[in-house]
C-alpha cells in the first residue's frame, strides 16, 4: 500500500522529476513482465485454426441472426 507520506513527496515533484519517477517505474513494470516469459520454453497459444465446432456455431448464430432480421 502507498503511504501518504510517499504521494505527498511525489505530488510535490516538478514535472520534470514526476516524469523521471513514472519513467523509472514504467520500466521495472516493463522488466518484470519479460521475467514472466521464460527462454526456451513452449507456452501454448490457441487457434481458430481447425476449429470447425466454433465455425458452425458462428453460422449457426449468424443464420438465426439472419432469420430475426427479415421477420
Amino acid at each position: 500500500m502507498v503511504s501518504t507520506e510517499l504521494l505527498s513527496t511525489l505530488r510535490g515533484l516538478n514535472r520534470a522529476d514526476k516524469l523521471y519517477v513514472m519513467q523509472v517505474l514504467i520500466s521495472d513494470l516493463a522488466q518484470q513482465e519479460t521475467d514472466l516469459i521464460k527462454p526456451d520454453l513452449s507456452y501454448p497459444v490457441w487457434s481458430p485454426y481447425d476449429a470447425f465446432e466454433a465455425a458452425d456455431t458462428m453460422l449457426k448464430v449468424l443464420q438465426a441472426a439472419k432469420t430475426e432480421d427479415d421477420e
